[in-house]
């Protein structure tokens, strides 16, 4: 069985970065689903309940802000079993000067939404307990801003504030009045082989500020 929940997001900054993109981080012009889900999951995830986007709202035009980072391009490796026990001479870290790297980002500045979410329960995992539970509790956290790790728009740097929205038809803020197609998106990372984790896309559309976003199992969706 599935509830259909409303979340309104907002946030100074966004970057929901395009794969194809392979240096420089590029945003969609809209928050994907799978950074959709993250949100409602940041609020609440347990192994019996999935959240499902159903459809996205865009209630702030489309702004664009440019910005140039340093960044390091190089990871820090774990030490090995001889650096632990202080048998081999290699150094376990890196100068971050030396390692150092300036990459622009185009961005999206100013941005809110309305996310539309179904939570579905699957009794198999949890047998003592039913959706009733989860809904209502994720409700309370929803309403007290209550998350177990800070809700964000694409990327942790760019947190985002969240309210739950209980009655839509009246609430204030209509969606943008724009239409564009926005082509083929990052629907979400298909699990199936935990060891091999591969992108699922679907091409999205805004109508009037409106994108519908198709069920996961959906023709429409293609890995």
């Amino acid at each position: 069985m599935s509830v259909n929940f409303c979340l309104e997001v907002s946030g100074d900054y966004a970057c929901f970065t395009r794969p194809e993109m392979k240096v420089e981080r590029v945003s969609y012009d809209v928050i994907t689903p799978s950074a959709a889900r993250a949100i409602f999951e940041a609020i609440l995830w347990k192994p019996a309940i999935r959240w499902q986007i159903t459809h996205i709202e865009v209630l702030n035009p489309i702004n664009w802000i440019s910005v140039r980072r340093n960044e390091v391009g190089k990871v820090f490796n774990t030490p090995n079993a001889k650096q632990m026990a202080g048998h081999s001479t290699e150094s376990m870290g890196f100068y971050i000067e030396d390692e150092r790297q300036q990459r622009a980002g185009l961005f999206l500045r100013d941005v809110k939404y309305r996310l539309y979410a179904n939570l579905h329960f699957d009794g198999s995992k949890d047998p003592n307990s039913n959706y009733g539970k989860y809904a209502a509790m994720f409700e309370r956290r929803a309403k007290k801003g209550q998350c177990f790790n800070q809700p964000y728009l694409g990327t942790r740097e760019f947190s985002c504030d969240f309210r739950l929205v209980e009655d839509t038809q009246n609430d204030n803020i209509p969606p943008i009045e724009e239409d564009k197609d926005l082509g083929w998106m990052l629907y979400d990372l298909d699990y199936s082989d935990g060891n091999n984790p591969l992108p699922r896309f679907f091409n999205a559309a805004m109508k009037q500020g409106l994108i519908r976003v198709p069920a996961w199992d959906s023709e429409e969706v293609r890995g």
